[in-house]
């Protein structure tokens, strides 16, 4: 077979359908919201933006999101390895179930883990007698963050450690250093840049989530109601500029969060090949 065969079509074909696909999916809903939030007059967007119910509700998203982020990069980090390099029975099944969150409807996820965590549910009323609430405050909020987001963080490490040399690793040991400065000095640093972006993506993703959430987090006005809800409020009130203007600073945030992890990512490579 020549080398210049190629078993997709030409890059001609491929980029048109491309860039057909990213218009029609991404870049047409994503420019529509823009041009709605920039009919927006200033004086109504510093109104929206100065309502304490949406500054409550932006910061307990953001914390939720933030520590579900923190959480699912341990969490993601750990399931990823023990997938990776280790062999037991029930694996496969153990993998597949990773990627349960994708398959199952967020509003299905939300109903569950609600009906789990409540007082009366199998494991709230484990946990009422200690004074713990998880059902409608920030702590399911952060759960049902976590759950839907783990897969990111998980997919991102899985193929990295698995093409990890273990000489690496054996060579450190050999010289004298110990597992934790192994892991710390030579295999943290080369999962860095998939560990970050999977972070970043459960980042994002938990910022904008809506059916695992509204289900357990309760929805009280300056306490944990999200922003997701805020925005489906003011649809329901045919405030379409307000939800506009929300949405749009969700989605510019989430693009920041994006371009941030790509330059770190960019200036990472550039120090491992100059």
């Amino acid at each position: 077979m020549k080398g210049s065969s190629r078993v997709l079509p030409g890059f001609r074909l491929s980029l048109g359908l491309g860039v057909l696909y990213l218009s029609l999916i991404v870049l047409l809903p994503a420019i529509t919201l823009v041009m709605q939030a920039a009919q927006i007059r200033w004086s109504e967007l510093v109104f929206y933006f100065t309502d304490p119910r949406l500054l409550a509700a932006i910061r307990v998203t953001f914390f939720a999101a933030g520590c579900a982020a923190i959480c699912n990069a341990v969490l993601g980090l750990w399931l990823a390895w023990i997938l990776a390099r280790y062999e037991f029975p029930g694996r496969k099944l153990a993998d597949t179930l990773i990627d349960l969150p994708f398959a199952l409807p967020t509003a299905v996820a939300g109903l569950t883990l609600s009906a789990l965590f409540a007082q009366n549910g199998w494991i709230g009323k484990l946990l009422a007698p200690l004074g713990v609430e998880i059902s409608f405050s920030i702590t399911g909020i952060v759960l049902a963050m976590t759950f839907t987001s783990l897969p990111f963080v998980v997919r991102s490490l899985q193929p990295v450690i698995e093409d990890l040399a273990p000489e690496y690793e054996e060579a450190a040991e050999c010289l004298g250093a110990n597992r934790l400065q192994i892991f710390v000095r030579v295999i943290l640093p080369t999962l860095m840049p998939a560990l970050s972006m999977g972070t970043a993506l459960a980042l994002v993703r938990s910022l904008g989530e809506f059916g695992a959430v509204i289900f357990i987090a309760g929805n009280r006005p300056f306490s944990t109601e999200v922003v997701s809800l805020m925005i489906y409020t003011y649809i329901g009130e045919y405030s379409y500029g307000a939800a506009a203007a929300v949405a749009f600073f969700l989605l510019l945030v989430s693009l920041l969060i994006l371009l941030f992890v790509q330059l770190l990512q960019y200036r990472y490579r550039s120090k491992v090949n100059p």
